[in-house]
């Protein structure tokens, strides 16, 4: 923010709605978007009411208040118009992508203006900008909001954290916030692994046939098994598992066509209705949020 006294009113270019001759900013001192593209006159009395940063600077005293025409600001024309249309109680254009809410947050997070804050928090929960998790989940956290962050968690599980698509946004995260998602599709694909180690799911090598007694071997589930771990570490949503996976995959069509081989017995060795159905009610019970 820059200091400088300012040209003659009728050398600047006002934006028509903030440009009333009759606005009391600290008598004739004026607000300047970055590079002096755009001036902005408002009412102090608005500055003072909205934002933590104006009401501080003019609580100065007298002699210690600012005693040039304009105040530059660091932001530019179309960043300071939204927000003071949000403190002025304005209509405020269309604001449908992150590239327009981040330098946004950035100027109400500076000036401290809550009345914003609150219109964004409701905004980033309305499509396009709520189609976008990780950025979503970035920002939710960055200024705590706690149900906001778990919604965007939630759809971040149809991803993969170590798709190298995914590394800038993440790089935007805390550490707490980047340690707290990867927790979550961690234990989600641990969680489904140890289930599918327990009964009535087989968990060892060589086994023997209940209708004949003859030894078998159950690779064709271990390589399911391994392929259902694998999924659900790159999609820890589960939905590609149960939707089409389990149905459609080579490894899930040789298991449900296995037999014993024991010569008059071929005795199918897995039931496929009644482990699609464990499988679904373990993925259905597993964390869904940080």
């Amino acid at each position: 923010m820059e200091l400088d006294n300012s040209p003659n009113d009728d050398e600047k270019y006002f934006h028509p709605l903030f440009s009333s001759p009759d606005a009391d900013l600290q008598v004739d001192q004026v607000l300047a978007a970055k590079g002096a593209s755009v001036y902005f006159r408002l009412h102090s009395h608005n500055l003072k009411t909205a934002s933590g940063f104006f009401r501080q600077m003019f609580m100065l005293p007298q002699s210690a208040q600012l005693q040039t025409d304009v105040l530059y600001l660091e932001e530019d024309a179309s960043v300071l118009e939204n927000l003071f249309r949000m403190i002025s109680g304005l209509a405020i254009p269309t604001i449908d992508s992150y590239k327009q809410i981040d330098p946004l947050m950035d100027a109400i997070e500076k000036y401290d203006t809550p009345g914003p804050l609150s219109i964004i928090r409701v905004l980033v929960m309305t499509p396009p900008l709520l189609n976008n998790p990780f950025q979503l989940y970035a920002l939710a956290t960055r200024f705590e909001w706690h149900q906001e962050a778990q919604h965007a968690s939630t759809q971040t599980l149809a991803y993969d954290l170590h798709d190298p698509e995914i590394r800038p946004p993440l790089l935007k995260l805390s550490t707490s916030a980047l340690l707290r998602l990867f927790d979550l599709h961690r234990v989600r694909r641990e969680g489904l692994r140890q289930r599918l180690n327990d009964p009535p799911f087989v968990n060892g090598g060589l086994a023997t046939c209940n209708n004949c007694n003859a030894v078998i071997d159950y690779h064709t589930w271990r390589e399911l098994k391994y392929k259902i771990i694998f999924e659900m570490d790159v999609r820890p949503l589960g939905d590609s598992i149960l939707d089409s996976g389990l149905l459609e995959w080579p490894e899930a069509l040789t298991c449900w066509q296995a037999k014993c081989a024991q010569a008059g017995c071929s005795r199918s060795l897995y039931d496929k209705g009644e482990t699609l159905r464990v499988i679904r009610e373990c993925i259905e019970k597993l964390p869904k949020c940080i």
